[in-house]
């Protein structure tokens, strides 16, 4: 039966924790920093792969790579590069009111001093 586990804090741990459950905490810590470190040996060795790949094609960057068939902790699903993001266009903002009175009394009060210059 699998033992149960009880949420700790590292003030817990440090303060009320007896030998034990520190020793399981470290142990813990242990193999998951050894996790780490083959997750990185494997994201070294697809890097190695995918460099191979673009060898055999002679141009970075052409060949798509599909997606992977299991999911990859940390990472968001990527669109396809095959199709092309559509565009968007966005609408022009709409001139306000308040602008539009402003240059029309300015283009009324030029008029004005035009007409009475020529007088």
């Amino acid at each position: 039966m699998a033992k149960k586990l009880i949420e700790l804090t590292a003030r817990d741990i440090i303060l009320q924790a007896d030998a034990e459950t520190i020793r399981e905490a470290l142990e813990s810590r242990v193999k998951i920093d050894e996790l780490l470190v083959k997750r990185e040996e494997a994201y070294r060795q697809i890097e190695e792969l995918e460099l191979q790949v673009e060898e055999l094609v002679g141009e970075e960057g052409i060949f798509v790579y599909p997606e992977p068939p299991v999911p990859v902790a940390g990472f968001s699903k990527p669109a396809p590069a095959s199709r092309p993001k559509p565009k968007v266009e966005k609408p022009k903002p709409e001139p306000l009111v308040e602008e539009e009175e402003v240059v029309e009394e300015a283009v009324e009060a030029e008029a004005e001093e035009t007409d009475s210059e020529e007088k």
